[in-house]
């Protein structure tokens, strides 16, 4: 408790007093929590790959089933009632403060708190990810990506619970809803070669992340009540997340296409010189042969 009121006390200072309306919420009352959490997250990233060298990897894949189906459908519902929520609120695009949309705004930050909480529940990716022993999935981008959302989020919901917050939030509901979908239908081995979409996930998401940086610049543009330091925060993170997406972008998918080119013309170059050296063998012998007749 004392540690609590510490850090409490000096967030208070330093970001003004919270919003009053997710006081007592599950997970919000103190940060606490949401640290350790992340601290234990990090933990297990880095001692889980040393756990199991030695063992025989997990399948998993029941499993990897429900809790894919099951966060796709978690956001399929944020995206609806986020969607819902901006109609009914009567939102501004270019800015919208916290205070102005009446119980749409309670909607919202209901909404949004779910989104905070899923990204708790997403811990789980790489979880599974090191049980599988998928060690090459577990890169500085998804760590990053996963340790960081968590605690932006507790930050977000204590202070601007609403309002202008609600756009990213809804882009990456969206492209969740077809991220978790493809995860959930690769986990059974007959769906995986009908599973065409991966590369146009990471383009979705690059794509969220341009078009959040533009919603979240109209309000420093255009300013409403919204504070103006969570805008700017929020396009820096955005910028971090495009050039580590655009990197894991490139490696995965540039450097294979150019890998296969160059696997295709090395596989003709040797089709041909294997034609054009049987070719010459032949010739050789109906050669030695005319000389033995001679």
């Amino acid at each position: 408790e004392l540690l609590d009121k510490t850090i409490n006390s000096y967030l208070d200072v330093w970001l003004g007093p919270r919003d009053p309306r997710v006081k007592g919420w599950l997970l919000l009352e103190n940060y606490t929590p949401t640290f350790i959490f992340s601290v234990l997250y990090l933990l297990i990233v880095w001692l889980g790959p040393k756990y199991m060298r030695n063992k025989q990897p997990f399948s998993c894949r029941g499993i990897l089933v429900i809790y894919n189906l099951g966060l796709t459908l978690l956001s399929l519902y944020m995206f609806y009632e986020l969607v819902t929520g901006v109609w009914e609120g009567g939102y501004n695009f270019f800015c919208q403060d916290t205070h102005s949309g009446g119980e749409a705004d309670m909607k919202i930050i209901r909404v949004l708190w779910w989104y905070y909480f899923s990204k708790l529940i997403e811990f789980m990716d790489t979880f599974f990810f090191i049980v599988r022993k998928n060690n090459h999935q577990i890169t500085v981008l998804h760590v990053y990506h996963h340790a960081t959302m968590l605690n932006i989020w507790w930050f977000v919901m204590n202070w601007v619970p609403c309002g202008h917050s609600y756009f990213g939030a809804t882009l990456n509901s969206f492209i969740h809803v077809l991220m978790y979908s493809y995860y959930g239908l690769s986990a059974v081995p007959a769906m995986r070669p009908y599973l065409w979409w991966k590369k146009y996930i990471t383009q979705g998401q690059l794509t969220q992340f341009v078009l959040t940086i533009f919603q979240t610049s109209c309000g420093v543009v255009w300013p409403c009540a919204f504070p103006q330091g969570w805008l700017y925060f929020q396009i820096s993170y955005m910028i971090s997340l495009i050039i580590l997406f655009t990197n894991f972008y490139i490696q995965t998918y540039n450097k294979k296409a150019s890998s296969r080119r160059k696997e295709y013309q090395n596989g003709s170059t040797a089709a041909v010189n294997g034609y054009t050296n049987s070719f010459s063998s032949l010739e050789n012998n109906v050669k030695q042969r005319k000389q033995r007749k001679d």
